[in-house]
């Protein structure tokens, strides 16, 4: 599964920070780290952190499942506050 962040739109709520914690992560209050090879079994909780995110930042391919399939996240993002 691969993961991508639009670090322009990412406004540092940090859910996906709180809703996948292996595969996201704060440094500082602006500066979001991430896994762009998420473990597979990742993708429950990939699937939430996507959904929570208020600017939908987070494109996460494979997460339906489908294996190419582009989940775009509804929310979950973190990085820039």
């Amino acid at each position: 599964m691969r993961l991508v962040v639009d670090l322009n739109k990412c406004q540092g709520y940090a859910q996906c920070a709180f809703l996948a914690p292996d595969v996201f992560a704060l440094h500082g209050e602006e500066a979001l780290l991430y896994d762009p090879r998420a473990a597979e079994e990742q993708r429950e909780r990939l699937a939430r952190a996507v959904a929570a995110c208020p600017v939908q930042a987070i494109t996460a391919d494979g997460l339906d499942g489908a294996g190419g399939a582009t989940a775009e996240a509804g929310q979950g993002e973190s990085g820039g506050r």
